[in-house]
């Protein structure tokens, strides 16, 4: 009797999968190889369990509006399973190259990827298990956050963007901050959003009371102007529902943001008159 005779298999554990950031990026970065008005910065780096790591920085240059440029940041990617607004941002930028007269005035600090690391492995947290948008102004360890303070801190920004994904709600909303003239855009830039996409109506969103798809409220250790500079920024988040279609979630982005620039347009024109 001959004994049969067996291999066995030794099977590789698979590799977690991970977003392709440089494929995701690349459209910027092939933008700002030849372009006049947009530049990419590369030498924000930090570690991640012996793994280097980037976020990436933009920079959009407006044609000439006037003495002073306004200096606006915008934000995206900060909680890493929301890539709606990283796309919505990298479709803004492209916007923007094709019709720099939409920035004029403006210098334009865009981050599309606030959590590098969530966003390659598809997490809300960081690789460090944080939610960063909970750890702003708070002394911090973690490197993505401490990164994005030392921009807030040395950009002075006259106003501040952010873009986030709701699973909860069926509209889109928004969070107003700041200066006064907050409410003076976020409206316009809700109403833009409507075009694509219903607001939501309801009187409390995300647990805060709300009114026409604003709260006036928030979380603390959110993504948001150092806490002792005055003047405030304007501060807006800008939040859609992630049921609909993509497309319809990007245009909304990108009509609202584009909106807020205009409306602050306005209201530096009008603004030597008061």
């Amino acid at each position: 009797m001959t004994a049969a005779t067996t291999s066995t298999i030794v099977t590789q554990p698979a590799r977690p999968y991970r977003r392709d950031l440089a494929e995701l990026l690349s459209p910027l970065e092939k933008m700002a190889a030849d372009s006049a008005n947009l530049v990419a910065n590369h030498e924000a780096k930090f570690e991640v369990g012996g793994e280097r790591c980037e976020l990436p920085r933009y920079l959009f240059i407006g044609p000439r509006g006037g003495d002073t440029p306004v200096r606006v940041g915008i934000f995206a990617g900060i909680h890493g399973d929301e890539p709606e607004g990283v796309h919505a941002l990298i479709q803004f930028i492209q916007l923007l190259e094709a019709r720099p007269e939409l920035a004029t005035g403006y210098y334009l600090s865009i981050y599309p990827l606030g959590n590098p690391t969530g966003f390659e492995d598809n997490t809300r947290h960081s690789r460090g298990g944080r939610d960063l948008n909970r750890e702003f102004w708070r002394s911090s360890a973690e490197p993505e956050v401490r990164l994005l303070e030392a921009e807030l801190l040395s950009r002075s920004f006259h106003g501040i963007i952010s873009l986030h994904t709701d699973d909860t709600s069926a509209g889109f909303y928004g969070f107003a901050h700041g200066a006064t003239l907050t409410k003076s855009l976020i409206e316009p830039a809700l109403a833009a959003a409507e075009n694509f996409l219903p607001l939501d109506g309801r009187p409390v969103i995300d647990g805060f009371a709300a009114r026409n798809g604003v709260i006036r409220a928030g979380y603390a250790g959110i993504l948001s102007g150092p806490p002792r500079v005055r003047p405030r920024p304007f501060e807006i988040i800008l939040e859609t529902p992630s049921a609909p279609p993509e497309y319809l979630k990007q245009c909304a982005f990108v009509a609202a943001l584009q909106t807020i620039l205009v409306e602050y347009q306005k209201f530096i024109a009008y603004a030597p008159n008061l």
